[in-house]
Protein backbone atom coordinates (compact mmCIF):
# COMPACT_ATOMS: atom_id res chain seq x y z
CA UNK A 1 0.00 0.00 0.00
CA UNK A 2 1.40 3.57 -0.88
CA UNK A 3 1.49 6.31 2.14
CA UNK A 4 1.42 9.91 0.61
CA UNK A 5 3.04 12.46 3.19
CA UNK A 6 0.80 14.47 5.55
CA UNK A 7 0.69 17.78 4.20
CA UNK A 8 0.58 19.70 7.22
CA UNK A 9 3.35 20.28 10.35
CA UNK A 10 0.25 20.92 12.82
CA UNK A 11 1.26 19.30 15.85
CA UNK A 12 -1.14 18.35 17.86
CA UNK A 13 -0.68 18.08 22.15
CA UNK A 14 -2.17 16.50 24.64
CA UNK A 15 -1.37 16.95 28.53
CA UNK A 16 -0.99 13.51 30.82
CA UNK A 17 -0.50 13.96 34.71
CA UNK A 18 1.56 11.15 36.14
CA UNK A 19 -0.21 9.42 39.03
CA UNK A 20 0.87 6.37 41.06
CA UNK A 21 -0.53 3.54 38.70
CA UNK A 22 1.81 5.14 36.01
CA UNK A 23 4.84 4.56 38.08
CA UNK A 24 6.99 1.56 39.03
CA UNK A 25 8.70 0.38 42.04
CA UNK A 26 11.53 2.78 41.38
CA UNK A 27 9.14 5.77 41.22
CA UNK A 28 9.61 6.28 37.79
CA UNK A 29 6.96 6.23 35.27
CA UNK A 30 7.15 2.48 33.52
CA UNK A 31 8.37 2.28 30.02
CA UNK A 32 5.40 0.68 28.92
CA UNK A 33 2.68 3.52 30.01
CA UNK A 34 4.54 5.66 27.93
CA UNK A 35 2.69 3.57 25.10
CA UNK A 36 -0.69 4.66 26.90
CA UNK A 37 0.10 8.12 26.90
CA UNK A 38 0.65 8.40 23.12
CA UNK A 39 -2.56 6.09 22.72
CA UNK A 40 -4.59 8.74 25.07
CA UNK A 41 -3.20 11.75 22.88
CA UNK A 42 -3.91 10.01 19.18
CA UNK A 43 -7.42 9.29 21.01
CA UNK A 44 -8.04 12.98 21.68
CA UNK A 45 -6.25 14.01 18.43
CA UNK A 46 -9.01 12.09 16.49
CA UNK A 47 -11.53 13.44 18.85
CA UNK A 48 -10.50 16.97 17.90
CA UNK A 49 -11.02 15.87 13.89
CA UNK A 50 -14.79 15.57 14.59
CA UNK A 51 -13.95 11.36 14.45
CA UNK A 52 -15.12 9.65 17.86
CA UNK A 53 -13.91 5.84 17.56
CA UNK A 54 -17.04 4.13 19.29
CA UNK A 55 -19.46 5.77 16.71
CA UNK A 56 -16.63 4.64 13.95
CA UNK A 57 -16.69 0.70 15.15
CA UNK A 58 -20.73 1.35 15.70
CA UNK A 59 -21.31 3.24 12.34
CA UNK A 60 -18.96 1.51 9.81
CA UNK A 61 -17.59 -1.15 11.90
CA UNK A 62 -14.51 -0.08 11.15
CA UNK A 63 -11.47 0.18 14.22
CA UNK A 64 -7.64 1.63 14.51
CA UNK A 65 -5.28 -1.07 15.33
CA UNK A 66 -1.63 -0.31 16.10
CA UNK A 67 -0.08 -2.58 13.48
CA UNK A 68 4.18 -0.78 14.83
CA UNK A 69 5.58 0.65 17.84
CA UNK A 70 9.15 1.77 17.80
CA UNK A 71 10.17 4.36 20.92
CA UNK A 72 12.95 6.06 22.10
CA UNK A 73 13.57 6.62 25.62
CA UNK A 74 15.59 9.58 26.85
CA UNK A 75 14.32 10.40 30.13
CA UNK A 76 12.11 9.63 33.48
CA UNK A 77 9.18 11.01 34.22
CA UNK A 78 8.03 11.05 37.89
CA UNK A 79 4.89 10.54 40.12
CA UNK A 80 2.76 13.92 39.67
CA UNK A 81 4.95 15.54 36.39
CA UNK A 82 2.44 17.48 34.17
CA UNK A 83 3.61 16.04 30.63
CA UNK A 84 3.00 17.01 27.09
CA UNK A 85 2.30 14.35 24.81
CA UNK A 86 2.34 15.19 21.09
CA UNK A 87 0.80 13.86 17.94
CA UNK A 88 1.95 14.83 14.38
CA UNK A 89 1.14 12.87 11.69
CA UNK A 90 3.55 11.71 9.41
CA UNK A 91 1.67 9.49 6.72
CA UNK A 92 -2.21 9.46 6.01
CA UNK A 93 -2.53 6.44 3.52
CA UNK A 94 -5.84 4.50 2.45
CA UNK A 95 -6.03 1.88 5.30
CA UNK A 96 -3.00 3.34 7.61
CA UNK A 97 -1.96 6.01 9.38
CA UNK A 98 1.62 6.89 10.96
CA UNK A 99 2.42 9.06 13.71
CA UNK A 100 5.48 10.37 15.17
CA UNK A 101 4.60 11.08 18.98
CA UNK A 102 7.03 13.05 21.60
CA UNK A 103 6.26 12.96 25.23
CA UNK A 104 7.78 16.02 27.16
CA UNK A 105 8.06 17.35 30.68
CA UNK A 106 8.86 20.88 29.78
CA UNK A 107 11.29 21.16 27.21
CA UNK A 108 12.98 17.68 27.78
CA UNK A 109 12.06 15.11 25.51
CA UNK A 110 11.43 11.91 27.62
CA UNK A 111 10.23 9.37 25.18
CA UNK A 112 9.57 9.61 21.27
CA UNK A 113 7.91 7.10 18.77
CA UNK A 114 6.83 6.55 15.67
CA UNK A 115 3.46 4.50 15.42
CA UNK A 116 1.74 3.16 13.21
CA UNK A 117 -1.94 2.39 13.37
CA UNK A 118 -4.40 0.22 10.68
CA UNK A 119 -8.12 0.05 9.53
CA UNK A 120 -9.60 -2.53 9.97
CA UNK A 121 -13.14 -4.62 10.08
CA UNK A 122 -14.50 -4.89 13.49
CA UNK A 123 -16.43 -8.21 12.47
CA UNK A 124 -13.75 -9.83 10.59
CA UNK A 125 -10.70 -8.32 11.95
CA UNK A 126 -9.07 -7.74 8.37
CA UNK A 127 -7.83 -4.44 6.70
CA UNK A 128 -10.09 -2.30 5.54
CA UNK A 129 -10.04 1.30 3.60
CA UNK A 130 -10.46 4.44 6.06
CA UNK A 131 -14.04 5.75 5.53
CA UNK A 132 -14.06 8.58 3.19
CA UNK A 133 -15.75 10.78 5.67
CA UNK A 134 -13.44 10.42 7.84
CA UNK A 135 -10.24 10.41 4.98
CA UNK A 136 -12.06 14.13 4.34
CA UNK A 137 -11.46 15.32 7.81
CA UNK A 138 -8.07 14.05 7.51
CA UNK A 139 -7.97 16.10 4.67
CA UNK A 140 -6.50 19.41 5.80
CA UNK A 141 -4.00 17.35 7.00
CA UNK A 142 -3.15 15.05 4.47
CA UNK A 143 -2.15 15.09 0.66
CA UNK A 144 -3.50 11.69 -0.64
CA UNK A 145 -2.07 12.04 -4.32
CA UNK A 146 -0.69 8.44 -5.16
Amino acid sequence: MSLAAAASTTVFEWPVRVYWEDTDAGGIVFYANYLKFMERARTEWLRAQGVEQQALAEREGALFVVTDARLRYLGSARLDDALQVSVEPQLIGRARLSFLQRCRLGEQLLCEGQITVACIDRAQHRPRRIPSDIIARLQPQADLTE
